[in-house]
């Protein structure tokens, strides 16, 4: 009993550099520069403030279904710092700040969430495969292609995110398995939100902890504190070394927690109290949380954090505007995204779709201007959107090519390269 005991104790441990009121507790801060300290907060600000306004154009009708992040900045802020820009990024729905710090244009998350598949079209040079809806399919994905750049004897690493429900998934425990077994350079990165769309963690698991599992695949687990971004870099930092190094995956549990709905089409009053979400807003917040750090360090002050908020406004303001501002698509784009040549029977409904749409256009249709790509114009590397809900109806943009692109790593334009 004294060696399970012992294993219990480690797998509890919560990793924590910040605690909620900004002050250094717990493992030393990770050595980074005051501006890219900044940087960091700045970036959690803007995630929340693309996320504020995606609910709001969701719920005004000009968005489709959508998965908020809320609460949830430090998790994907701290993870996504901690990659060098030829890692791979294999996100699930959720993981919009991620992906946007890794190169994709804003413009692009933007498209998807409206219904249009070019914004799954992932533009060569950035490192970030299509967005997974289906939960944890994405796993074995990651775990393969970790695998082949082992082969190759290509040092970089990969990283693939998760909900806590995905756990309760073949394809979790296939990928842990198999990337134990072949050592894959890897990173299983659960943001532990609390629940599976409506179903607690509780009910989820009978293990304590999620960062255990991986005991059982013969790789290190680690508990950090999700909502504190200094240590979610740090821990990501060092399983990132540790997969580029040759020495195999590791699981990190990133205990957080998710604000608003699972997406906009649930109704998060119906499984859990206000008081619990109000708790967690109040006292654990991760902005709040980065922001006090800041301020007591004197690298931020009210009027800065106002220019920051500001800054995040326009930018988010300036995309929606871009991707509004694009032709609409035509309904037969449907059909272009997924096979490099379609086969005969989709043809044969391609064209009589067209045909339809050709009679219903010469009677005032909706669709007018928004003439579709040619069949098979996203490639053999376009992707479906995988179910991202009703079309907004706005924006199509040329196949890879959305205008601009969010803050860089560093500030700049176009995802830090």
């Amino acid at each position: 009993m004294g060696s399970l005991h012992h294993l219990r104790e480690e797998t509890l441990e919560l990793v924590r550099v910040l605690d909620p009121d900004g002050n250094l507790v717990g493992e030393p801060a990770p050595d980074l520069t005051d501006e890219k300290l900044v940087e960091f907060y700045r970036w959690m600000v803007l995630a929340r403030t693309f996320d504020e306004r995606c609910l709001n154009l969701q719920r005004q009708g000009r968005m489709g279904t959508y998965a908020p992040l809320a609460g949830q900045e430090a998790a994907q802020v701290g993870s996504a710092f901690a990659l060098q820009p030829e890692d791979w990024v294999f996100p699930s729905y959720r993981e919009h700040a991620v992906t946007m710090i890794h190169g994709l244009p804003m413009e692009k998350v933007l498209l998807y969430w409206m219904g249009r598949e070019e914004g799954n079209q992932i533009p060569p040079e950035v490192n970030v495969f299509t967005v997974a809806v289906p939960i944890a399919t994405q796993i074995p994905h990651a775990v393969g292609a970790a695998w082949a750049a082992r082969i190759r004897g290509d040092r970089r690493a990969f990283i693939v995110y998760f909900g806590d429900g995905a756990t309760s998934e073949g394809d979790f425990h296939e990928g842990c398995n198999f990337a134990g077994v072949f050592k894959a350079p890897v990173v299983f990165f659960c943001q532990n939100n609390q629940f599976a769309i409506s179903v607690p963690l509780h009910r989820q698991t009978a293990s304590e902890t999620i960062a255990q599992k991986a005991v059982a695949y013969g790789f290190p687990g680690v508990r950090v504190d999700g909502n504190d971004v200094l240590a979610v870099y740090k821990v990501t930092k060092e399983a990132l070394d540790r997969a580029r190094a040759g020495e195999g995956p590791t699981l990190i549990e990133a205990l957080t927690y998710r604000y608003g709905p699972h997406t906009t089409a649930d109704d998060p009053t119906r499984y859990r109290g206000r008081d619990e979400v109000e708790e967690w807003r109040q006292r654990r917040d991760p902005l709040n949380r980065m922001r006090r750090f800041l301020m007591a360090r004197g690298l931020l002050d009210e009027a800065q954090d106002q220019t920051l908020a500001e800054e995040a406004r326009q930018r988010v303001a300036a995309a929606v505007q871009a991707v509004e501002a694009m032709p609409k698509a035509s309904p037969a784009a449907i059909f272009d995204y997924v096979y490099a040549q379609l086969p005969w029977h989709l043809e044969e409904q391609r064209r009589e779709l067209l045909a339809e749409l050709g009679e219903a256009g010469a009677a005032g249709g909706s669709f007018a201007g928004g003439g579709a790509p040619g069949p098979g114009a996203g490639g053999p590397g376009g992707a479906a959107a995988g179910g991202s809900g009703t079309a907004g109806g706005q924006g199509a943009t040329a196949a890879g090519g959305a205008p601009g692109a969010a803050p860089g790593r560093d500030g700049q334009q176009g995802g830090g390269r």
